[in-house]
């Protein structure tokens, strides 16, 4: 059992969850051949170098090399454990799992907290919609005056929280203890001992995980109260500085346009949603950090547009923001370059009602139109002072100039100060040399920007995918990649003879009725890269225990025998008008070709070499040279491919 699951559940998960579909959902794709192509969500490209084969349920892209099936795709794309990859898939499909039949997964801790929220976020749900208290219609009553009446409530599956221990007894009913409502931060321990719930008369907005998950949940209180807004404590699922409101919902939408809206409240983002703007995101009372940066840039690879109230709440957390300005925001930083970018509402609104007053196309053109946050850092600290005189003037050039110390060294910078010069009527050379000058802030521990999107990709890429030596992929219709050194250090041989073997593990993983016609192959080949051997045992283990074994099945044990199957087994594509009952005969041709080459020049080595040789052996050595190269000519004679 992988991850506490049956084989069997396993099974019946990756049969309902059609990867063509999820991957679809995040990311366009465009069929090419009997393949889908994409461009990849785990780095930055412009060019589709990612492919889904519907068939087989596998993908792999060809640039950052990556690859798996249905589980690894939404693991990596979310940032999930398997376990919680196959639990969100099941969720998503209305599948009941063995391991989580009789109501929660006694082995897991996170598990059981999950279903707290969950039991909690339906609770306050019905106290909403159907509760007939005083307290329920005002909160029915404010969110219809926020245009979030309707079926809004239901989409967002917001709620209602009574109080009075009406959650509490309720978790109590369905057989949660008080230590999992306590941990899950849903209720807590009064002073003289007693178990209260932790949010009293407050309109409820469930907040998800990545995969759509109740982990927390933050309260809007009804009429007036302190706090104004209360956000669950840090929890084993719930942490602040990483996620974000809205984020389940907006990855769709963060893929297909590249850029991520960021808010600052629950309603706003619901509000943008409703009004077709669906890739705005909210941070949970917290200021904007560099794990919040992370997580957006996996989805969104190009644009992050912060969205400011025009309040002075606002104007503080644009202050804050010029914090993340750093050197993946220079044309220096190339491909891994992503921009950031802010805009302020007029007239003091925020969001919501911006959207309420004016619709979401005048909200979409500024959005469009926001300045770089560089730029915007500097209109901001320029516009605080008074450049009619002298002394303003001053003022706003040493502010001015603070926005550009991280960048201090980059082409960028100096054209910026150039500006900034001319604002300040000040001269060129002094304003440039002031720069040079400038001390890059320090930045707090923890806070240190991410790498940028495709970062750590682009160092992958300067390595073996399988170990083996190789890192492009034999398919005519794939994607070149770049050889490492590695690979140049072989002979155009021995690279030739890695390629064949690689494509024909992940032809026979394609199609695992030709593993089945050719079981020889896995068992006999003297595979030249030690993973290649590796991944045909598992092949050959798997498809004796089960022939009906599909091809994710495949990858999913051979990634147990070894990490970098899923990389290595989805790496190569169907050749173009060349059908695969034809190409696998000729590839495992080739490759005994190769082998008996092999042995050929083993043996005549040993006849050449400076070891005794006696005359029996000789003899033998001769004979076998003599039968192998009788074998040989009889292959080489057969051994034409088609052409495509």
């Amino acid at each position: 059992m992988a991850g506490g699951f049956s084989d069997e559940d396993l099974q019946r998960v990756r049969d309902a969850s059609d990867l063509a579909t999820i991957v679809g959902e995040r990311v366009p794709l465009r069929p090419k051949g009997r393949d889908l192509w994409c461009c990849c969500p785990f780095h930055q490209e412009k060019t589709p170098s990612m492919k889904v084969d519907p068939h087989a349920q596998l993908w792999h892209c060809f640039g950052c090399h990556e690859g798996g099936d249905v589980f690894s795709f939404v693991m990596k794309l979310d940032g999930l454990s398997f376990v919680d990859a196959v639990h969100a898939l099941a969720q998503r499909a209305g599948i009941t799992l063995e391991s989580s039949r009789g109501r929660r997964l006694s082995d897991s801790r996170k598990g059981r907290l999950r279903e707290v929220c969950d039991e909690t976020a339906s609770f306050f749900h019905l106290e909403l919609m159907r509760s007939r208290t005083p307290g329920a219609q005002e909160a029915r009553t404010y969110l219809a005056g926020r245009d979030l009446g309707g079926e809004v409530p239901g989409r967002w599956r917001l709620g209602y929280a009574p109080g009075s221990g009406a959650l509490v007894r309720h978790l109590r009913a369905k057989g949660f203890s008080e230590s999992d409502m306590i941990e899950a931060n849903v209720a807590s321990t009064s002073r003289d001992g007693r178990l209260r719930d932790r949010f009293y008369n407050r309109v409820m907005f469930p907040i998800n995980d990545a995969a759509g998950a109740c982990i927390a949940f933050g309260g809007r209180v009804i009429g007036q109260g302190e706090p104004k807004y209360l956000n669950s404590q840090e929890t084993p699922l719930f942490h602040k500085s990483h996620v974000l409101f809205g984020l389940d919902r907006a990855k769709a939408s963060l893929t297909s346009t590249g850029t991520a809206v960021v808010c600052e409240g629950y309603t706003d983002v619901i509000a943008l949603h409703e009004a077709g703007i669906q890739n705005a995101v909210a941070t949970l009372g917290t200021a904007l950090t560099m794990s919040h940066i992370r997580t957006i840039s996996r989805h969104a690879r190009h644009r992050i547009v912060y969205l400011f109230d025009g309040d002075a709440a606002g104007q503080r957390a644009a202050d804050r923001a010029l914090e993340f300005i750093d050197d993946s925001m220079t044309p220096e930083a190339g491909r891994l370059r992503i921009e950031l970018a802010a805009v302020t509402l007029p007239g003091g609104l925020d969001p919501a009602d911006f959207v309420r007053q004016h619709g979401a196309q005048p909200l979409r053109e500024l959005i469009e139109n926001a300045q770089p946050l560089i730029a915007y850092g500097i209109e901001r600290r320029l516009a605080a002072h008074d450049l009619g005189t002298a002394e303003g003037r001053t003022r706003a050039l040493t502010a001015a100039l603070e926005v550009l110390a991280p960048i201090k060294g980059s082409l960028l910078a100096k054209d910026y100060a150039v500006q900034i010069a001319d604002r300040c009527r000040a001269r060129e050379e002094d304003v440039l040399d002031r720069l040079a000058r400038l001390r890059p802030p320090a930045r707090r521990e923890g806070e240190s920007r991410a790498a940028a999107p495709g970062r750590e990709q682009a160092g992958a890429a300067a390595t073996s995918s399988d170990g083996s030596g190789f890192s492009g992929t034999s398919s005519e219709s794939a994607p070149a990649a770049a050889a490492p050194s590695s690979e140049r250090s072989l002979s155009e041989a021995e690279r030739n003879r890695i390629r064949v073997e690689r494509e024909l593990l992940c032809l026979f993983v394609r199609r695992p009725d030709l593993a089945l016609s050719y079981p020889q192959a896995l068992a006999q080949t003297t595979w030249r890269s030690d993973l290649h051997a590796t991944l045909a045992t598992s092949l050959l283990a798997t498809l004796s225990e089960s022939a009906g074994a599909s091809s994710a099945t495949l990858v999913t044990n051979a990634a147990r025998a070894d990490a970098r199957a899923e990389r290595v087994l989805t790496a190569s594509a169907p050749r173009e008008g060349l059908a695969d009952d034809v190409l696998a005969p000729y590839l495992v041709d080739d490759l005994a070709i190769g082998d008996l080459e092999a042995a050929v020049a083993d043996m005549r080595a040993t006849l050449a070499g400076s070891r005794p040789v006696d005359s029996d052996e000789r003899e033998m050595l001769f004979q076998g040279i003599v039968e192998l190269q009788r074998s040989l000519r009889a292959l080489r004679a057969q051994h034409r491919l088609p052409s495509a």
